[in-house]
């Protein structure tokens, strides 16, 4: 346990510094802010906005949150716009927290389908949590169907040796469907916990990606319906607005459960991960800091605005 805290702690302090960029800019700014008005009027609110929309929190999001904080100076009559600074960050906490960030599929015998762009740190991803739960106690098991990559499949199965975790996969060009179809086959006779699926990620080909995710859907609603579903999309945090754009693509073919943010160490569009929760209604359960297998951690949107702000 004492490990865990200590790892905890270390995962804390390099996303404090990997959102050193961001809060740095944003922490100079309301500095700024907060000295160089002396009441609060609508070109206070407009100097913030703008602050909030550099740290890419999203305009839409960032809206929300002056629209918000101008109710509660209303309502606390608050005349200082220093007193304004806790007020702003409680505001954001409140955006980030869509109740219990659940994870109850390491609870149950699931299937986890891991979605996004090639680049974003989707092979890694499924390594890292593969090597955690494996930590835990439970069994695992990888399907590596991403077929169109032979690098993604070498890459996968290093991992799943690292982790110790057995894998199912086929050669480049195989049918995705079908490794899906064998590794939900494996799963129900191993009577395996957690069963984690890398997907292709071609979105340039988009139209042939969608069609791909929902026919794996439908494979592994027919053969395994008692499964517990959990659909994760991983994205790359340093592509701020971009990341949203993906997301929304890939929700048109499936039902996303929850996000993987990563590469937050050194990005200054730390504000990304408020966006996307607050915007698209999704979770984000996971974010990741480097390249270490305790570097992808269950988010904490506590300690992510406190890193963000403080």
């Amino acid at each position: 346990m004492r490990e865990k805290e200590k790892e905890k702690k270390g995962f804390f302090g390099r996303l404090v510094a990997g959102l050193t960029k961001t809060r740095d800019n944003i922490k100079s700014g309301l500095d700024s802010i907060f000295s160089g008005f002396s009441s609060i009027d609508d070109d206070f609110y407009e100097e913030l906005e703008e602050i909030l929309v550099m740290s890419d929190m999203g305009i839409t999001t960032v809206e929300e949150v002056i629209e918000d904080l101008r109710e509660q100076v209303k309502k606390q009559h608050i005349k200082e716009p220093e007193a304004c600074r806790q007020l702003l960050i409680d505001t954001i906490k409140e955006k980030m927290d869509l109740g219990e960030n659940a994870y109850e599929f390491e609870n149950r015998q699931s299937v986890v389908l891991v979605i996004g762009v090639n680049g974003a740190g989707k092979t890694t991803s499924i390594g890292k949590m593969a090597s955690q739960l494996k930590g835990d106690g439970k069994s695992v098991l990888i399907a590596a169907a991403d077929t169109f990559r032979a690098a993604a499949i070498d890459q996968l199965s290093v991992w799943a040796e690292r982790a110790d975790v057995p894998i199912i996969a086929t050669q480049e060009g195989s049918d995705p469907a079908s490794v899906i179809f064998d590794a939900v086959r494996a799963a129900k006779a191993r009577k395996t916990d957690v069963l984690l699926c890398d997907t292709a990620g071609r979105l340039h080909n988009k139209k042939n990606l969608m069609e791909e995710l929902k026919k794996i859907n439908r494979i592994i609603d027919r053969e395994y319906p008692e499964a517990y579903r959990e659909t994760l999309i991983v994205l790359d945090g340093a592509t701020g607005q971009n990341a949203l754009i993906q997301a929304r693509q890939f929700m048109e073919a499936a039902e996303i459960t929850g996000i993987i943010l990563t590469k937050m160490d050194g990005s200054s569009k730390g504000g990304i991960a408020v966006a996307i929760q607050s915007e698209l209604g999704i979770p984000v359960k996971y974010i990741g800091v480097g390249e270490q297998i305790e570097d992808l951690q269950k988010f904490d949107a506590e300690s992510y605005v406190s890193a963000l702000f403080e």
